[in-house]
């Protein structure tokens, strides 16, 4: 069962992973999209941060659908729009009664897809969430896992987003939401090993 505390844990170790990654996130981002991915998801999460904090008694849903709205409309581009999808799902199938990790990050990533049009192989997040999310239901997730699935973007061509205009020269570069993911799951990992 994962809890309110549990998810709360995990995104605010996550807020702290971005804050300190936020300039690496930008300078990814740079060569492939519009060099803001860090400043945007710093700025989004400082937000998630803030709101949580004021959210003392909250159950599950609650948790996650102040972080849906606060990455909504803080951060731009098109990790606004799918991280907080994510976690609009999450909360959909939290308050549908679901409490167990798998399940909400199936809908989280379905929504992701949903929203984004993209598959793995494209060079997106989807490209840790899928690997991720199997990994995870097979009760196999580790930080080998999470660390592959980053990598696994750098010799892809983009076919989604900015980076799908410079067709191979987005070869040899990181995805910035994939590596933003990586954090995103990684905190995921220290939450549930502190459990």
């Amino acid at each position: 069962m994962f809890t309110a505390q549990a998810a709360t844990t995990w995104l605010t170790k996550f807020g702290d992973a971005i804050a300190t990654n936020k300039a690496y996130l930008s300078d990814l981002d740079t060569p492939i999209g519009d060099g803001d991915h860090g400043n945007n998801m710093a700025r989004g999460m400082t937000a998630v941060q803030a709101a949580l904090a004021t959210q003392t008694d909250a159950d599950l849903t609650t948790v996650f659908k102040t972080v849906a709205m606060a990455l909504i409309s803080k951060v731009g581009g098109a990790s606004g729009p799918l991280y907080g999808t994510a976690f609009l799902e999450m909360a959909k199938a939290s308050k549908a009664g679901t409490t167990d990790l798998p399940t909400l990050l199936a809908a989280a990533l379905a929504g992701i897809e949903k929203r984004g049009g993209a598959q793995a192989g494209d060079k997106t997040m989807l490209d840790v969430w899928v690997p991720v999310v199997a990994a995870v239901q097979a009760d196999k997730l580790d930080a080998t896992v999470i660390a592959t699935a980053v990598d696994s973007t750098k010799p892809m061509i983009a076919k989604k987003g900015r980076a799908s205009y410079l067709g191979e020269r987005a070869i040899g570069h990181l995805d910035p939401g994939a590596v933003s993911s990586g954090y995103l799951f990684t905190a995921l990992l220290e939450t549930e090993a502190q459990a």
